[in-house]
């Protein structure tokens, strides 16, 4: 076999293992966070009254940005949570701020988003 059929090979076997790892963070993110289940009524949500009120495509795209925006800092939030707990388990001050500042970008992010729904969705209901 061509050596260069093995690299490509070996190449797409580790892509298709980091894409199998972030589906299992993505299970993780799902069951062991709480605001996931507030972000999943969310996103439907949005995109029912989206597809309900038809909206144009680049109405969609903002909202997709937005609510993707808004699970990626969530996802980050988590695994800075993760590791925070894994390296420094007892109380720590700096791990408190870290944390409570991890917290703020996903509510910047689900703000910012509130914006874009009511920007996309509120001209269209009145």
């Amino acid at each position: 076999m061509p050596s260069w059929f093995i690299r490509a090979f070996r190449y797409i076997r580790s892509r298709l293992r980091s894409f199998g790892c972030a589906v299992t963070g993505m299970g993780v993110l799902y069951r062991e966070t709480p605001n996931s289940k507030i972000y999943v009524v969310a996103t439907l949500g949005a995109a029912a009254l989206a597809a309900w009120l038809d909206a144009s495509p680049g109405e969609w795209m903002a909202l997709a940005l937005a609510a993707g925006i808004v699970w990626s800092t969530e996802a980050m939030n988590s695994a800075l949570e993760y590791l925070a707990d894994a390296a420094v388990p007892e109380w720590n001050e700096k791990i408190r701020k870290a944390k409570d500042t991890a917290a703020a970008a996903v509510l910047c992010a689900a703000i910012a988003a509130i914006l874009v729904a009511l920007i996309v969705f509120l001209p269209k209901l009145l």
